[in-house]
């Protein structure tokens, strides 16, 4: 009997990927999401349309059933997970709850990170907001069994997606022959990971009891610099030396408070993950995708559809301001 897996959201960067694999692998697969996605489910999949954010119309859509796994694609606050605990205690054998490798402390006293590595990020409240939820579960494990999951992603990525902060604004800079700011020195290290090899390392883990009341990162094992994500981002764009104007990430919060929490908390500071739990988990995973090929997908993807090429304005105009400080 194929495994009964529910989806809550289904269609970002992560989800979709996960979805695709999933039932590509013979899973029976079900997504509840509200139907705004901008990435198509697999065909396959059985949708339900609810907002999650409303109890009775999820109630309405799920009615009593009983899977073998859950997991929440989008809960962001112990509120999300702990509407999670009640609408799924003994009605499903496996809960997984999908963290971020954000909330580790930062800078990381010792690397590579692992599982075991302390919780902490004073700078960004998502993160702080992820914690919670892990601290919630955990609790909720130890006292009443409830078969909690928790994956960390790192930075992950589609083709729809650019990592960098100003998005394709940068790549598009780099085409103009302006240069592009990148925080710090550009030499910290940090770990991208296409999402369908993020799939390949997820899937296999649904349905799974020994990941019961356990936590386990889910990232790539390519280290790069700053400065190289850039560089591959602008060779794959017809740019193979672009220029790069280094700021520190200090200012680069001041000037852009949104971006602020994310790069101190998080991007600023070196990361380097060890992965061998997971492989013990998935014994032969290997993520596959190159960030060389990965920038080719991203730009391929772009140029092919000229509604994604957006240039924000503000970002562009708070790189020239940034440039002329330090360049």
């Amino acid at each position: 009997m194929a495994l009964r897996v529910l989806f809550i959201g289904g269609t970002g960067i992560i989800s979709s990927a996960c979805a695709d694999l999933a039932v590509r692998r013979g899973i029976d697969l079900t997504v509840l999401n509200r139907g705004h996605g901008t990435r198509p489910l697999p065909e396959g999949a059985r949708v339900l349309r609810a907002d999650v954010r409303d109890p009775a119309s999820v109630d309405a859509a799920l009615g009593d059933e009983r899977f073998d796994a859950v997991v929440d694609f989008v809960a962001f606050t112990p509120e999300h997970v702990a509407a999670d605990v009640e609408r799924f205690r003994g009605r499903t054998g496996q809960y997984v709850f999908v963290s971020s490798a954000s909330a580790y402390a930062k800078p990381v006293a010792h690397l590579p990170i692992t599982e075991s590595t302390p919780l902490r990020n004073p700078f960004w409240q998502y993160s702080r907001d992820k914690i919670a939820c892990e601290e919630l579960l955990a609790r909720e494990w130890r006292e009443t069994g409830f078969p909690a999951f928790v994956v960390r992603p790192s930075h992950t990525y589609d083709r729809r997606s650019v990592p960098l902060d100003d998005g394709w604004t940068a790549v598009d800079r780099m085409r103009r022959g302006k240069p592009v700011v990148v925080h710090g020195d550009g030499t910290s290290t940090w770990v991208l990971t296409h999402h369908t090899d993020f799939a390949a390392g997820f899937v296999p883990l649904l349905g799974e009891p020994a990941t019961i009341g356990d936590v386990v990162h889910l990232t790539g094992d390519e280290v790069l610099t700053w400065d190289g994500i850039a560089r591959r981002l602008g060779a794959a764009a017809g740019v193979p030396d672009p220029q790069l104007v280094h700021v520190p990430s200090e200012v680069i919060a001041r000037e852009a408070p949104d971006r602020g929490p994310g790069l101190l908390g998080d991007k600023a500071h070196s990361v380097v993950f060890d992965n061998g739990k997971l492989k013990r988990f998935v014994p032969g995973f290997e993520a596959t995708t190159s960030f060389a090929q990965g920038a080719r997908e991203i730009v391929a993807h772009h140029d092919a559809d000229p509604a994604l090429r957006v240039v924000d304005a503000v970002a562009d105009a708070r790189q020239d301001r940034l440039v002329e400080r330090f360049g």
